[in-house]
């Protein structure tokens, strides 16, 4: 249901934000209307119904209500027009280029299907998510194989299919390449740069310590076999330093680590930009970002170059919401505990990364009182937000997450026997369902039949 302009207009919230205590009330860039803050975290198109939230054109507890919860909440059409203007804005930039959707970020098959037809490449790492992009028939010949630990059965399947780019990450990965190759192979030798950058240590990737790529003694090494190889075509480089990074310079840098290695066809550059998950991120915008990449491409590159780049996180995580439904309510010594069904098995970004999220109320968006939000497992990590305002939640309530696209159904897990949730497409003319909701049976389905009584 679509809310007038009347309704945004009128919309009048007193409240604290849970950092700064000021009114929650702010001048949406999007709109020019007055809505909360949390609005702003929402899908581009976000609106309110009243007081209640409407995501992709549907009320996020009517949502609840059809779908269940814990439930991912992915609208369609922020998700498309996120990747045209990285595709778009690329091309312009620089025209012999590809985007190359980072799949780990969310590996889903109608994610994949909705990204093969915008005419994105496919980051794949493992069997798993070359299985999806395949079955969502999306054009093997544009994937890029990642993965570290790369075992013969994936890249046999990775052959056979016709995989266009295998990232070579160690010298092992050429060993079994060339013996399970029977056609000529494209590859690009993943390469450390030593660019430091300001992220969890988790997600940093590009230190020398990394577990991902080789550092450039070790590279350069191994471009020199791989120009004699029979088996393998060495296009190019590729590079990666990390994930949820705030600021441009570094990737410039890596450009720069790069190019000393000398001159290729392909570049491959990576992804990393981060996402705003809370009133105080400022991430780059996607257009400063790809101003910043293709600047370095031209001072430190071969201006005849293919660029790839692989955004994830920057690609999804904000086209997304996840809805809970609150279970208890319960004041403990200094603070007021909120539970939700769900937690720790469908976002593990709190506990792995320490990674901050904001909420609201579905039905009474922004603004409240302060509460800690935790989920439903046996564990006292188990804890989604700390210190979010919330009006007046109750057992029963829809409780509205932002900017969860990303990697939390990539993680989602079955601690305590907990059911995967599903993802739900929406847009305008209505919601779908893109991945079900796991069930007991599935959960049982994996069990080895019993032995036989003796």
């Amino acid at each position: 249901m679509a809310c007038s302009s009347g309704d945004r207009d009128n919309f009048v919230l007193s409240g604290a934000t849970p950092r700064t205590g000021k009114a929650c009330m702010t001048i949406d860039e999007r709109t020019d209307h007055r809505l909360p803050p949390v609005v702003d975290l929402m899908p581009p198109g976000a609106r309110l119904d009243g007081e209640r939230l409407v995501i992709g054109g549907q009320l996020a507890s009517e949502l609840a209500d059809s779908f269940g919860t814990p439930a991912l909440i992915i609208d369609e059409v922020a998700l498309r027009a996120r990747a045209r203007r990285y595709a778009d804005g690329l091309a312009a930039r620089w025209p012999n280029s590809q985007v190359v959707w980072a799949s780990k970020s969310l590996p889903c098959t109608a994610i994949y299907r909705i990204m093969g037809e915008e005419a994105l490449g496919i980051d794949v790492a493992g069997g798993g998510e070359l299985v999806m992009a395949l079955a969502a028939g999306a054009d093997p010949s544009r994937f890029v194989l990642h993965g570290n630990a790369k075992t013969d059965s994936e890249l046999a399947m990775a052959l056979e299919a016709g995989v266009g780019t295998v990232v070579i990450d160690n010298l092992d990965d050429v060993e079994r390449l060339e013996r399970l190759s029977s056609r000529e192979q494209g590859v690009l030798i993943r390469v450390i740069p030593d660019v430091a950058t300001a992220t969890h240590d988790a997600i940093a990737t590009g230190h020398q310590n990394s577990k991902f790529g080789l550092l450039i003694p070790e590279a350069r090494a191994l471009i020199e076999r791989l120009r004699g190889s029979d088996r393998l075509r060495l296009d190019g480089l590729h590079v990666h330093i990390g994930s949820q990074i705030l600021d441009v310079a570094p990737f410039a840098r890596a450009v720069e680590a790069i190019a000393a290695l000398g001159e290729f066809e392909v570049y491959d550059l990576g992804g990393g930009l981060g996402a705003r998950y809370t009133y105080d991120d400022h991430p780059p915008s996607i257009e400063s970002y790809l101003d910043t990449l293709t600047e370095a491409a031209r001072r430190f590159l071969p201006s005849s170059a293919r660029l790839l780049i692989e955004p994830g996180r920057s690609m999804i995580a904000e086209t997304g919401v996840t809805l809970y439904r609150v279970v208890s309510v319960k004041r403990g010594a200094t603070r007021t505990f909120v539970a939700v069904d769900g937690g720790m098995g469908d976002n593990l970004e709190v506990s792995l990364y320490g990674q901050r999220f904001e909420a609201t109320m579905a039905d009474r968006v922004g603004g409240g009182e302060s509460y800690t939000v935790v989920g439903r497992h046996c564990e006292s990590g188990d804890q989604l937000i700390e210190s979010v305002a919330l009006r007046d939640p109750a057992v029963g309530d829809v409780l509205a997450v932002a900017v969860t696209g990303a990697y939390c159904l990539t993680m989602a897990n079955n601690y305590n026997g907990a059911l995967r949730p599903p993802i739900v497409l929406v847009a305008a003319e209505g919601a779908r369902l893109a991945l079900r909701r796991e069930t007991y049976e599935d959960l049982l389905g994996r069990d080895a039949a019993p032995p036989p009584p003796s």
